[in-house]
């Protein structure tokens, strides 16, 4: 006898664009996988080779794609395979390698120490590095004692939902260069960063310095997975190895690399980023309206950083919001999606105000 239950979908939160499901374009083509019969095992499958052209043709370049389950493998592995265990990877604050890996960029690269940029400037408080910063963290200490600089790691768009523009890249890759350092972008988010720009992929990666880019699909719409990109093919030297090593090599490799094709055909991936930013500016100025709520600033991707009244945030969660308080520096994060509706965002406004009208 099989047992049936009906789900009864939960109302959408604000969390985590994590929470949210896949999206009808790459659900399809995962369904097309799963119909497609017997294919090869561990990336050798007509899926994967689909989905990689696609990257090389939206990137414009004859890049290395390595598919992995998520972004703190596709971060640390990428990390690992430009640094020895000797070195160290410079990075901001506030940045998901430093705060939310649980070590792993240290751990796949056998000790690479990772070296937060100092100061409390304007960049810094936006979750930005800036050219100086990085140049000041590799001219501190030339000895032997002293980890060796040999990587910039900058997230596109950043942990506090701003986003660098293509000169600030081309900048901070420069300043990297200028040291023999590598740039990795942490891309978790780059499809929001890309929305909100209106510039090519090409134009804040490899064309202003980036050497590899994590490219995040799983907040994007897709059901699980990151593409690591390589512009420069030498660098991806045994990556391979790597991901099998770290246990990240699906041999159904065909159901994380099918849904990619339903995410880039039509530019699916860009449309669900700009709706997600949409969302997140609806959200933007119903707070401002509201009394006693501080925004941190405006949002340029999909997240809102806002300073609530204790009692206000108290209610809220009473009420069955999610929201995360610990990214914020004691405010308020509220993420937005590729599916989240105006009329959430009203619910949630509506909710807030009648709680400080209260």
């Amino acid at each position: 006898m099989t047992t049936t239950f009906q789900l009864t979908p939960t109302r959408q939160q604000f969390a985590s664009d994590n929470y949210a499901g896949t999206c009808p374009e790459a659900m399809h083509w995962f369904m097309e996988a799963n119909a497609s019969g017997h294919e090869p095992a561990y990336g050798d499958d007509r899926w994967t080779q689909r989905s990689t052209d696609m990257l090389r043709t939206l990137f414009d370049i004859e890049c290395d794609v390595y598919f992995v389950f998520n972004g703190t493998a596709a971060n640390s592995l990428a990390l690992a395979s430009l640094c020895q265990s000797y070195h160290s990877v410079i990075c901001s604050p506030v940045a998901h390698i430093e705060t939310d890996e649980c070590g792993g960029p240290e751990f796949f690269s056998n000790g690479s120490k990772l070296m937060v940029a100092e100061g409390q400037s304007e960049s810094a408080r936006l979750g930005k590095l800036t050219p100086d910063a990085v140049s000041a963290l590799v001219t501190k200490r030339s000895d032997i004692h002293y980890p060796r600089p040999k990587v910039v790691s900058i997230t596109q768009a950043t942990e506090m939902g701003t986003v660098y523009t293509v000169e600030e890249v081309r900048a901070i890759a420069n300043a990297a260069k200028k040291h023999q350092l590598k740039v990795h972008m942490d891309g978790a988010r780059f499809a929001n960063a890309v929305a909100h720009l209106g510039c090519a992929p090409a134009d804040i990666t490899w064309r202003a310095g980036v050497d590899v880019l994590c490219f995040g699909g799983t907040k994007n719409g897709l059901p699980v997975g990151e593409a690591v990109v390589f512009f420069d093919k030498a660098m991806s030297e045994d990556f391979a190895y790597r991901v099998k090593q770290a246990g990240q090599l699906a041999s159904k490799m065909r159901f994380i690399s099918a849904p990619w094709v339903g995410l880039l055909e039509n530019n699916v991936w860009l449309r669900n980023a700009t709706h997600a930013n949409a969302m997140a500016q609806r959200l933007y100025h119903g707070l401002q309206k509201l009394p006693g709520v501080s925004v941190a600033h405006t949002p340029e991707a999909n997240g809102v950083f806002a300073h609530l009244p204790e009692a206000a945030v108290h209610a809220l969660h009473a009420k069955g919001w999610k929201f995360y308080q610990f990214i914020a520096g004691g405010g308020c994060r509220f993420m937005c999606a590729w599916d989240t509706t105006e009329a959430s965002v009203d619910a949630l406004l509506a909710d807030l105000q009648a709680q400080l009208k209260g």
